[in-house]
């Protein structure tokens, strides 16, 4: 397997991982929209702390990705 190939076999699990951690961000914002004046204060702190971090997960998959894009493009560059 070239290198090529291999980083964009990693392009595409980061796109899987980057869209896992995209939508379980959105369900808990979503549920913090809606349950952070009934849920208990623990909950709520908790949810709060999850949705930094998935989002700091999410900014690292988006630099990975973009780091694997620029790795594949320098490759790819035959030069005039």
């Amino acid at each position: 397997m070239s290198q090529a190939e291999r980083i964009k076999e990693l392009l595409g699990w980061l796109k899987v991982v980057f869209a896992a951690l995209v939508a379980i961000d959105v369900s808990l914002i979503a549920w913090l929209a809606q349950n952070f004046r009934t849920a208990d204060a623990m909950l709520v702190v908790l949810a709060v702390i999850a949705v930094a971090c998935i989002t700091a997960g999410i900014v690292g998959i988006n630099h990975a990705a973009l780091r694997r894009i620029a790795e594949l493009e320098n490759l790819c560059w035959f030069g005039p």
